[in-house]
């Protein structure tokens, strides 16, 4: 899909701010695995991976194609959904103020966003795990996509009708309200959309009197202590950052770059911009209780099940979602994806191994006849990179970092 050029690495390993054991970081072989990623087809990648104190960094590949111009490790990147965990925290803060209760109905706090039966069952806990029902809107604003998976029956046409294109977030809401519900309130297994995160966004407007990207801002993004999140002011990313390859399932053939674009379409949820230093220390400050309290971190990780976009059953909590790697551990994080990005972020439930990893080509599989998505090159390199940041070599010496 995309043809890789020779890898360019920058890598680095360093001694993080508060050190203790300096094991399980080997830099070659991470070095060579985000290379592989590269080398299987992703334009560019770079990551950040933390293990007791040490942290690596590094890069792979092109954030230009036509140039050649390559990624550094230091980049800014469209996060996509790891924003719901910046999102959760936020409306977890005002559960602790009392402000918001978590099995309270959203129609108590939006009466006139959420009125009737509908405000009256569906739950701010629902929201936030997605078992509310509601509908996602994304098939309605980007009309040209609404019959996904069939590949046929679609095109790219509203992803550049779009591009400059300014939704409000009632707008959106009032799509994914209008559509078909894709379930009961609190019914099992819940369905991932969007549409839920708009409403939190609208819930945190009305219980803090100011708009939710100022409140997490002041009250998540500051607390953490991070430098270089924020979100959008305009459709162009203000920083060094790669462009952003879209493939949509081999839709669009070559990928389009959508670097440039007004990301109102994803609004609160998934409209992010950060760096992998930032997401490793937002997901470390959360699980060491500095963003919410514990208690309330353990609400965050209490998961049921959830049908992802991709079609595929995840276990999702408020704004987490839990990964499981047999003979390794429980990690707990995000992934995100937005026109022509893809960002995850692990963190081992006693945060002690994490990595944060960006590329800048979206959705490289293609779809088979029945809507599933099919193997890729790059999905093996991703899951090799991800088992040697957070399972390997937990026994090796320690080394001086450098």
């Amino acid at each position: 899909m995309v043809t890789a050029v020779p890898a360019t690495s920058e890598t680095a390993v360093v001694r993080a701010a508060a050190t203790g054991s300096v094991t399980g970081v080997d830099p070659a072989r991470l070095r060579s695995a985000l290379d592989d990623v590269h080398r299987a087809g992703m334009p560019g990648v770079f990551a950040e991976v933390r293990s007791d104190g040490r942290v690596w960094r590094g890069a792979s590949g092109v954030a230009d194609l036509e140039t050649g111009r390559p990624v550094t490790p230091g980049m800014l990147q469209r996060v996509g959904s790891l924003a719901k965990t910046f999102v959760a925290a936020a409306v977890l803060q005002q559960v602790e103020r009392g402000r918001v209760e978590l099995d309270a109905p959203i129609g108590r706090y939006l009466p006139h966003l959420m009125p009737g039966e509908r405000g009256r069952k569906v739950t701010v806990r629902m929201l936030l795990n997605h078992t509310s029902g509601i509908a996602e809107y994304l098939g309605y604003a980007f009309p040209s996509l609404q019959r996904f998976p069939s590949l046929p029956d679609m095109s790219p046409k509203s992803l550049d009708d779009n591009r400059f294109k300014r939704f409000t977030p009632v707008e959106l809401i009032g799509m994914g309200l209008r559509a078909p519900a894709v379930g009961e309130p609190g019914g099992s297994p819940g369905v991932y959309a969007n549409t839920n995160y708009l409403i939190l966004g609208e819930l945190l407007e009305k219980v803090t009197g100011t708009t939710a990207e100022t409140y997490i801002t002041q009250n998540v993004i500051r607390r953490a202590g991070l430098r270089h999140t924020m979100f959008p002011a305009g459709p162009r990313v203000n920083g060094p950052h790669p462009r952003m390859y879209e493939a949509f399932f081999g839709l669009i053939d070559p990928p389009r770059d959508y670097s440039v674009y007004d990301m109102s379409w994803t609004g609160i949820g998934a409209s992010l911009v950060s760096t992998m230093e930032d997401l490793n220390r937002f997901y470390g400050k959360l699980f060491d209780g500095k963003i919410v309290k514990p208690s309330s971190l353990a609400q965050m990780r209490r998961t049921g099940p959830v049908i992802s976009q991709s079609g595929q059953m995840i276990s999702y909590g408020l704004g987490l979602h839990e990964l499981q790697i047999p003979g390794c551990g429980t990690f707990w994080g995000n992934d995100g994806t937005v026109w022509g990005a893809e960002t995850q972020s692990w963190i081992r439930a006693d945060g002690r191994r994490q990595i944060s990893v960006a590329m800048n080509l979206a959705r490289w599989n293609t779809i088979d006849s029945s809507g599933k998505p099919q193997p890729h090159p790059i999905d093996d390199a991703l899951t090799a990179l991800k088992q040697q940041a957070l399972c390997g070599d937990e026994d090796a010496p320690a080394e001086n970092a450098s």
